[in-house]
């Protein structure tokens, strides 16, 4: 089977988590400030808190941002649950903005109405979190200038992103947002085996970020109510998790982080190739703003023909090439169903699922397996 996606992994890789397990450091140890440190390094964000998955940073995201019982976030409902889960653990109340038909990312303009209605009757958010779909950047500029308007705060989830740009600032210099959260899955664009990063360029959130990963616990002598207690004692000054990203996990993530932008580009290679190579069948690639420059996590096509998905989704399973769906519309998953959203309330996002399919994108392919996805699909659609 052709996988969708699949982590790249080298003797480098291997040897940088060897060096770890064979030091006297598996958890708190130098290489997560060093992975942090490098994050900021390479997007130009001034701060990055490591933990143990996007899930938990854009938990602790919210939290930082004081989101909490009776506020309201907004997210896209094209995405993984967790962007809009994360609300849900904080009790906050969680809705939608419907996408753009081409991009599936949040629609500008859809967000405007949205947010004109919001105000009218007094149920504006706190907090949005747009997504950047496959790696493509959403308008930020225009979302950072609503956000301004109409007084909400901007976590970019750019689970997908890392490598990519917006307008010549990589994705995670948080020029248009509080904060940005990178994912580091297996799938994604690089890999801790699983962890995520927050970035801000806030002082003040960073410190809560930071807080908020370690059980709310700090050993910080200037933060303390009793700093003369000895050297043995921490306190607790907030309800956290814990959320922290290990030695090992750090160390392949340093290691990756090497050859992030080979990886970008190699990805980017492949999407190019696709695009042509699909160019003469009734399918649409879904491409990024012409201000952004893609991390290309996936690779995914719009079926101009209706009603062919699960056939073409099926038979290319059946000769071996691992396609995929992204995503199901979040609002009509069971549990958002028993919260009370229902089929037609986001009609764009809802249309452009049914349109969507995902090919193999990822490093480790090669050429003749790139050229068999090509055939398959071809065939499955003649």
């Amino acid at each position: 089977m052709i996988p969708y996606g699949k982590q790249n992994i080298n003797r480098d890789d291997i040897d940088a988590v060897v060096e770890v397990l064979q030091s006297d450091w598996l958890t708190q140890g130098p290489k997560v400030p060093a992975f942090e440190q490098a994050i900021c390094d390479y997007t130009g964000g001034k701060f990055a808190v490591a933990v143990n998955s996007a899930t938990s940073a854009l938990h602790i995201a919210c939290l930082a941002l004081d989101v909490g019982p009776g506020d309201r976030v907004w997210t896209s409902p094209i995405t993984f649950v967790a962007s809009a889960n994360c609300a849900l653990y904080c009790g906050a109340k969680v809705d939608f903005v419907d996408v753009n038909s081409e991009s599936g990312n949040m629609c500008p303009e859809a967000l405007r109405t949205k947010l004109e209605q919001a105000k009218r009757e007094g149920t504006l958010p706190k907090v949005v979190i747009p997504v950047h779909l496959c790696g493509h950047s959403c308008d930020m500029a225009t979302i950072a200038e609503l956000g301004k308007l109409y007084g909400f705060k901007v976590i970019e989830d750019a689970s997908h992103g890392i490598g990519g740009s917006y307008q010549e600032h990589k994705l995670g210099s948080c020029q248009y947002s509080d904060i940005t959260v990178f994912s580091f899955h297996p799938v994604k664009i690089i890999t801790c085996a699983e962890g995520g990063v927050a970035q801000t360029n806030d002082p003040e959130l960073a410190s809560r970020l930071s807080l908020l990963r370690s059980h709310g616990i700090t050993r910080e002598p200037l933060k303390m109510l009793r700093p003369d207690e000895g050297d043995w004692y921490y306190e607790q000054h907030e309800l956290g998790f814990n959320y922290r990203m290990t030695e090992l996990q750090a160390a392949l993530g340093l290691s990756q982080l090497k050859r992030l932008d080979e990886f970008v580009g190699k990805r980017n290679q492949l999407a190019a190739y696709y695009s042509q190579a699909l160019a003469t069948l009734p399918v649409v690639s879904v491409e990024p703003l012409l201000s952004s420059m893609s991390a290309r996590h996936l690779y995914m096509i719009r079926l101009k023909q209706a009603g062919l998905r699960r056939e073409i989704f099926d038979t290319m399973r059946q000769q071996e090439v691992q396609v995929h769906v992204h995503y199901f519309p979040v609002h009509l998953q069971p549990y958002y169903l028993s919260l009370g959203f229902k089929r037609g309330n986001f009609p764009k996002a809802e249309n452009f699922y049914e349109q969507i399919l995902t090919l193999p994108l990822h490093p480790s392919l090669d050429n003749s397996e790139h050229d068999y996805i090509v055939k398959t699909l071809e065939n499955c659609i003649e």
